[in-house]
């Protein structure tokens, strides 16, 4: 482990941090791998067969999402959420406000990062590695929990991508370049982090964007979606703590200009709307869970996840009866 986190850190470092989902999959198999190093290959070569149907329907989620780009058959909302944050707070731009604190007025993007902007970009990026992430952990631990999550990052990915397709909405930083806003509200994403030479990489998927991708936030709601998942499985006080997450990444996407106020709450309620939903359909319709891969006595053949199913007091892959 020690050897792949020092390779992770120099690749960070030389080239950018992972960002695209296929190069962040390939980087989190190879965690597994160097985590349960002494595992036969069969069982690393599980994780392509249980991880290839969720990530192929998040690649065509990011292909997707670049076409519904060009797809604005109603037109490009614009007004809609300056008139509701404005209304929110008193008749005040919370995107305007920030900017002008924490930033000048106006704002100049090459102006020199305060502590908080390295922490806001450190929580904006974390928005392409925390889902993956916690389903690495859970691949390892629970290949049934993993499904159960899979799923839920998919449905949360999909129903933004509705939204965009049906809704197309301008970021701040679109209104306020095209003058529907009067102050100048510049896109600051990634302050911080270019001061001390750390970038996001995309290596395998790159070239794909939504400008129109405002409404809801799939930041917000990812963020929300991971907090609230696990607060709900933990049973520590301090799991609370959890929701300082969703929190710090809607500040961080309305003082860099990516989103409103209206499109944070709009991404937490979809992310609620995702684990009602999700949460019907897990007892109507349970994933099932190929059996995890298993030595010549019956065991599974990780150590990790005998560990794990010693402690469980049944296989990982097993879902929980009824």
């Amino acid at each position: 482990m020690l050897l792949y986190g020092l390779l992770l850190a120099g690749w960070t470092w030389l080239f950018g941090m992972p960002n695209d989902t296929i190069q962040i999959v390939l980087w989190l198999w190879l965690g597994t791998v160097a985590w349960n190093i002494e595992a036969e290959p069969r069982y690393h070569l599980q994780f392509l067969r249980d991880w290839w149907p969720p990530v192929l329907a998040l690649v065509v989620y990011f292909y997707s999402r670049g076409v519904a780009d060009n797809v604005h058959a109603g037109g490009v909302h614009v007004m809609m959420p300056i008139d509701v944050d404005r209304w929110l707070f008193g008749g005040h731009l919370p995107t305007e406000v920030l900017q002008h604190t924490w930033c000048g007025n106006p704002c100049d993007s090459a102006s020199d990062p305060r502590w908080f902007d390295l922490l806001f970009t450190t929580v904006y990026a974390s928005h392409f590695v925390t889902g993956l992430t916690i389903a690495a952990v859970l691949w390892i631990r629970n290949r049934y929990e993993f499904a159960l999550w899979m799923r839920r990052l998919v449905t949360i990915s999909y129903a933004a991508l509705a939204i965009y397709i049906l809704y197309p909405m301008a970021p701040p930083w679109w209104a306020s370049r095209d003058g529907y806003i009067d102050a100048e509200l510049p896109r600051i994403t990634g302050r911080g982090w270019e001061d001390i030479g750390i970038d996001r990489l995309n290596l395998l998927l790159g070239g794909v964007g939504n400008k129109v991708a405002a409404m809801p936030s799939l930041h917000a709601g990812i963020a929300f979606l991971v907090a609230a998942y696990a607060i709900m499985r933990l049973r520590s006080w301090w799991r609370w703590l959890l929701l300082l997450y969703p929190v710090a990444m809607g500040v961080a996407l309305v003082y860099y200009a990516e989103h409103y106020v209206v499109d944070v709450l709009a991404g937490w309620l979809v992310a609620v709307l995702v684990l009602v939903g999700c949460a019907w359909w897990d007892r109507a319709r349970p994933p099932v869970v190929a059996p995890a891969v298993t030595d010549e006595a019956g065991r599974t053949a990780s150590p990790a996840g005998r560990a794990a199913s010693r402690s469980a007091g049944a296989p990982p892959a097993s879902p929980p009866p009824g």
